[in-house]
């Protein structure tokens, strides 16, 4: 069933959006324009009535797996190999070529990231380097605050990952990093395509991509609208989604304005996957397609997400950026859930769940200028700013029924429970309200030709209330402040050859929607960082080792009968990183990985010594691709490849009890593609086959939940089919 309700940008409280409107004079963008150099990797120049205007979207990024820059590593101008933290690209060409369908599919070539605790596959869940889950901030679009379910949308035109913490630059952050996805922009040329695809699971999707100028006056447009539905591919459920995103951008001399919506309705099925069993240490032994809830569990919702910015140069040495995002996601869920079992005899102990009137929205006004100086023959490179968040979620019915054991995972039959409906007053009302007001100034300092020093310091104020319950309990008020510093050495070897180190904090508030806590000191991550960075016109290549240490990290044991919170002194992730990606000649691309992840409970009484869950010590990646050229009527491009990771352990965490730790087993997953490139009449046909997990390989991904916790399982073999008319 699909939510047809359209939501307004803003929500009904005008002094909600009034504030928003006047902060975009206090506040500045973490997205740097994508009409300037700050945020392209390569800029194609088009001319308007003799004026060079710098197009919105990358031409490299569309034809290469190599990029050169990205926004999210400085929030300036600085390329990658002059960037003192390890920063990864995913291109719009490596997009075209591998297809994924997902935020996590998208980058799992990335070193050091793997899928989280998606909440039952409906939220984007990454981890970096051993840290993140849901909901944790991590995820940007455009460089804006964002907090749709699904960031992975068919606007996206790359994907850049910075690891490592970013509190310095985008505020309350875990020390793992962030992802900012970049939307497709308008441009001045004109371009549309209709494209088609369908899977083995079954169903489909389709898409119309239309984008040129309105007149000549720097004035472009661009539309896309997308509608999938296809077959899930376990023994029930289907996927469908609907966006509709219409933008507008000017490009003027010296002052450049966009504004870009994005509505999307969606219904996926809620699905936590199998279950470990206590008795043999393994998941269940049924067949990986077997689902142990309902077919109600489902969550549909609909999101939208406004980004508004204007970049306006000064003068030769300052520029000025002003920009406004709104991000919005309201779903309603039902779900079985799997409460506990008889591993003998496969009899499941379920309960109805369901979430009604879910709402979560994030407000994000920031201002900066940007400055290009000489002061005494070194040149900086300053930025200066301040930015603004409200993020809001709130839950409004939370319904539990009672507990039923009429199914059995060796037999299952399915549709003798009902939907869920009692609603639980105690636990209705979740709700969290963050807020947060900063100031930074960052300066990049080319000391000379070799040396750069970076420098930044942030001031974050926050206050963030927690709590639920019919009348309303609060769990959390927290009102503080903290300054953050992040500091890096970068030596150009050559021109094209770097060394780097750096030092970088993070913060975070120890808040619960869930459960009272109090008022516990929040998260704070620190991290040292070396590395070196090769850069030529073709590949670009990166080696880091990192030590990330955070402490007052959120756990729970038992009181008791109670439930308490607290936290858990230490928590360490340490490890290495190879990242490479471009092209090897004129016929050869690759994009390739390998991330040595280690990590360990440094301090507390009960987890000391354990490992963070569900991170793998040891993935890697490689994929290769050809272009053959002409061969027949049209251009023939073919490539496979492979990753990997080793085992990784779960159930870590559920202190206060017999705490064992199951562990799931590596997984070497291979795909592969072909696509076929013909032109008719000035009308470009591309034929595209995509098969992925080519040997079938039966494999986890993520988890979540203690005791017998829930494991997400990998998509089995599936081979999708795509057509794309461009003209």
């Amino acid at each position: 069933m699909k939510v047809r309700q359209l939501v307004a940008p803003c929500p009904s409280t005008r002094s909600a959006c009034a504030y928003g409107v006047l902060a975009l004079a206090l506040a500045q963008p973490l997205w740097a324009a994508d009409a300037t150099s700050a945020n392209a990797l390569e800029l194609d120049q088009v001319n308007i009535d003799g004026k060079a205007v710098e197009a919105t979207t990358t031409e490299k990024s569309k034809v290469s797996y190599q990029a050169t820059r990205a926004s999210v590593a400085t929030r300036s101008e600085a390329p990658l190999v002059e960037v003192p933290q390890s920063v990864n690209v995913v291109t719009n060409r490596v997009i075209e070529d591998r297809a994924p369908q997902s935020l996590d599919e998208a980058i799992n070539a990335v070193s050091g990231v793997k899928q989280g605790n998606t909440l039952g596959g409906t939220q984007d869940a990454i981890q970096k380097r051993g840290f993140g889950t849901n909901r944790d901030n991590s995820i940007m679009r455009d460089g804006m605050q964002s907090v749709q379910a699904r960031n992975f949308t068919p606007t996206t035109e790359r994907i850049e990952v910075l690891k490592g913490p970013a509190s310095m630059l985008y505020g309350i952050q875990d020390p793992g990093g962030v992802i900012n996805v970049v939307t497709k922009k308008p441009q001045l040329q004109w371009a549309h395509s209709v494209s088609g695809w369908g899977t083995s699971f079954g169903g489909g999707g389709t898409q119309i991509d239309s984008t040129g100028p309105l007149g000549d006056s720097g004035l472009a447009y661009r539309m896309i609208i997308d509608d999938q539905h296809y077959d899930y591919w376990r023994n029930f459920g289907d996927i469908d989604q609907t966006v509709v995103a219409p933008s507008l951008a000017w490009y003027g001399e010296d002052t450049s304005v966009s504004v870009a919506y994005e509505h999307m309705e969606y219904s996926v099925p809620f699905d936590r996957g199998t279950q470990m069993n206590p008795l043999t240490g393994k998941v269940l032994d049924i067949p990986r397609t077997r689902r142990l809830d309902e077919a109600f569990n489902v969550t549909t919702g609909r999101s939208d997400a406004l980004n508004l910015r204007v970049e306006q140069r000064l003068n030769d040495d300052w520029k000025l950026n002003v920009g406004y995002g709104y991000s919005r996601n309201y779903y309603n869920d039902y779900q079985s859930r799997f409460v506990s079992a008889n591993y003998t005899t496969g009899q499941v102990t379920r309960r109805g769940d369901a979430t009604r009137d879910a709402k979560h929205f994030a407000h994000t006004a920031t201002v900066n200028a940007l400055g290009d100086l000489n002061w005494g023959g070194i040149r900086h490179e300053v930025l200066v700013g301040v930015d603004y968040m409200k993020n809001e979620r709130t839950l409004g019915d939370l319904i539990r029924n009672v507990n039923d054991t009429s199914f059995n995972y060796y037999n299952p039959v399915y549709g003798q429970v009902p939907v869920p409906s009692r609603v639980s007053a105690a636990n209705s009302d979740q709700t969290d309200k963050l807020n947060t007001h900063a100031l930074f100034i960052q300066d990049s300092i080319h000391l000379d030709e070799r040396w750069i020093l970076q420098a930044g310091l942030r001031y974050d104020a926050f206050d963030e209330l927690t709590g639920k319950g019919r009348p309303f309990i609060v769990g959390a008020d927290v009102k503080e402040s903290k300054v953050v510093p992040r500091v890096g050495l970068v030596y150009m070897i050559q021109p094209d050859w770097s060394v780097y180190g750096s030092y970088t904090e993070s913060f975070r508030p120890n808040t619960s929607i869930a459960t009272p806590i109090g008022d516990l000191p929040p998260e704070e991550g620190k991290s040292y960082e070396i590395g070196s960075k090769f850069q030529n016109d073709r590949v670009t290549a990166t080696v880091a080792v990192f030590n990330i240490i955070k402490k007052n990290v959120q756990t729970s044991e038992t009181c008791g009968t109670e439930t308490c919170t607290r936290v858990s002194g230490k928590v360490r992730s340490r490890g290495l990183e190879v990242d490479v990606t471009g092209e090897l000649d004129e016929f050869w691309s690759l994009t390739g990985s390998y991330a040595f992840t280690d990590t360990e409970v440094l301090e507390d009484p009960i987890l000391k010594g354990q490992p963070i869950d569900g991170v793998s010590k040891h993935t890697a990646a490689l994929y290769l691709t050809r272009d053959f050229g002409r061969i027949g009527i049209g251009e023939l491009r073919a490539g496979a490849g492979g990753r990997y990771m080793s085992r990784w352990g779960v159930n870590n965490g559920s202190a206060g009890s017999a705490n064992i730790e199951y562990y799931l087993p590596s997984a070497k997953v291979a795909d592969a593609f072909v696509s076929y490139k013909m032109t008719f009449d000035k009308r470009d046909l591309t034929l595209q086959l995509n098969l992925k997990n080519i040997f079938d390989e039966h494999y986890y991904v993520s988890a979540s939940g203690s005791g017998s916790p829930a494991i997400v399982i990998g998509e089995p073999r599936q081979l999708i089919g795509k057509a794309t008319l461009a003209f």
